[in-house]
């Protein structure tokens, strides 16, 4: 049973297993909840922003697959996640399922009782207590916020699947995955007994086990899955079909990031406004910034290009957004959308078909932010706080530190491609869980094949079935940035997705 109660101040008191006070600022908790809410919203912004760059006939698969993430992982959290990431008695790499409190939180009587590895599924023994991520925050708490960040990042690593995949596997897919590999890396980033945070490694709010594991997975399933159908043709020659979609799921990205970097915090106060200040202002100069690389192609000022670049400048301020001031926000929204932006003809150069280029703005965003963090982290950003000490990066004269992020975004790197890679064919290999799609269910639209439903109520299907289009288009292969190399006819502009979706 939970003791807890209020003092004078309004203040929630709580009490540990010796009776000792344990005093919790409502405000804090407030801002967490509001913060965990926020980030619960950019799991639909991911669909949305997804389904924006696709054609018409797979825009509903988009939507369904980032709500499904959701559910699947609340289930695998509330069963053994969280224990796996979070729990106190964990190792180096991967926490335990035994209960995390060092002394019973039931009756005396029983404190000779060790707890049995059960103990600890279903969230028993994650109450009041101070969690493992901050003490001004119980472990309740800290674990339902903590539970959106599991959940966005196999929202954004299944994306990877769009116009090809089945969405029955993808959901035993996301169990296994967020169990396997992203509960290892958030434990060894953000868990004290974690390598990475043991070496010294500072990752915010998710450089490595939010944004290179789900940008490497999406690689890895790219590759696994191969290339759709009309690959390198005019066939897959279009542009986004609902740059509305694009826009809106870039709004609630961008909205729910104040709570994704800002309650990273863990408590109301000038880390965390500090941290939305720079989050803010690396998204604003990366979205200009990826907007100006693109016209120098096009000559047009694209919408989908700013959103690409905002997300890009997010992304890669992630690691670093407790840690460093404004001055380095623009940096980071600069060379962030840079290197992104050319990292999208990566797929072009290696031969995967990346259609949504998450490996370019997640993996590659993600060691850009990490990389940068090393060079610009100050001990007296992170101090803003008044508990924070670290040693600093470059700016502070910490030069190891940058060896200590490429360590962390190597490991994260390597281990998430090879641990996705083989769960993709172990299922591969059992009946019904094979993840691609048939060619019959990719011509047809996987809305149609997979779900019986659509996003409208028209869908065209003219160029699949046979016909062609002069559209004057340089082939492509389908996504948000065109092939640097080719230059689009302006003159026929989005028009073809009015007749191919």
């Amino acid at each position: 049973m939970v003791n807890v109660t209020y003092d004078a101040s309004g203040s929630l008191v709580a009490y540990d297993p010796d009776g000792v006070q344990i005093v919790y600022n409502l405000g804090d908790m407030g801002f967490i909840i509001a913060s965990m809410a926020l980030v619960w919203l950019m799991i639909p912004g991911v669909g949305l922003f997804y389904s924006g760059l696709l054609r018409r006939k797979n825009a509903l698969s988009m939507i369904y697959t980032s709500l499904a993430s959701i559910a699947v992982v609340s289930f695998q959290w509330f069963f053994w996640g969280y224990s796996l990431a979070f729990s106190e008695t964990g190792n180096a790499f991967i926490g335990d399922l035994s209960e995390s409190l060092t002394k019973p939180a039931y009756s005396s009587k029983f404190a000779h009782m060790k707890p049995t590895p059960q103990e600890y599924f279903g969230l028993k023994g994650v109450l009041d207590q101070p969690s493992i991520g901050s003490s001004r925050i119980p472990a309740l708490l800290f674990c339902v916020y903590q539970l959106m960040f599991a959940a966005i990042t196999a929202a954004l690593a299944v994306g990877a699947i769009a116009e090809r995949g089945r969405l029955g596997p993808v959901l035993v897919f996301i169990f296994i995955w967020t169990t396997v590999v992203y509960d290892p890396l958030a434990c060894w980033t953000w868990n004290s007994n974690g390598w990475s945070f043991v070496l010294g490694g500072l990752d915010f709010a998710g450089g490595t086990p939010v944004h290179i594991s789900s940008g490497t997975a999406a690689l890895a399933i790219s590759v696994y899955l191969g290339k759709r159908r009309g690959y390198g043709t005019e066939r897959l020659a279009y542009k986004p079909h609902n740059t509305t979609y694009v826009i809106l799921g870039t709004v609630f990205l961008w909205f729910g990031w104040f709570g994704f970097n800002g309650g990273s915090a863990l408590s109301a106060n000038l880390r965390a406004v500090q941290a939305c200040i720079v989050t803010n202002l690396a998204a604003s100069v990366g979205g200009i910034t990826w907007m100006l690389w693109d016209y120098r192609i096009e000559r047009k000022w694209s919408a989908v290009g700013f959103c690409s670049g905002a997300i890009s400048g997010l992304v890669c301020i992630t690691p670093a957004s407790g840690f460093v001031g404004a001055p380095a926000a623009v940096a980071f929204g600069v060379l962030g959308a840079t290197v992104c932006n050319f990292a999208t003809q990566l797929k072009f150069l290696l031969g995967y078909d990346d259609a949504l280029d998450i490996f370019a703005t997640h993996a590659v965003g993600g060691i850009a932010g990490n990389l940068l963090t090393g060079l610009f982290a100050q001990a007296s950003v992170a101090g803003f706080d008044g508990l924070t000490e670290i040693p600093g990066g470059w700016l502070d004269h910490h030069y190891i530190q940058l060896a200590h992020q490429l360590a962390d975004s190597v490991a994260g790197f390597a281990y998430s491609f090879v641990l996705t890679t083989i769960i993709l064919w172990i299922m591969h290999y059992i009946p019904g869980l094979r993840l691609r799609a048939s060619e019959e269910a990719e011509i047809l639209g996987i809305d149609d094949a997979e779900m019986g439903e659509f996003a409208y109520d028209y869908v065209g299907l003219e160029q699949e079935i046979g016909h062609t289009l002069d559209t004057g288009l340089a082939a492509s292969g389908g996504g948000r940035e065109p092939n640097h190399t080719k230059t689009s006819n302006s003159s026929v502009d989005g028009r073809l997705d009015e007749k191919e979706s």
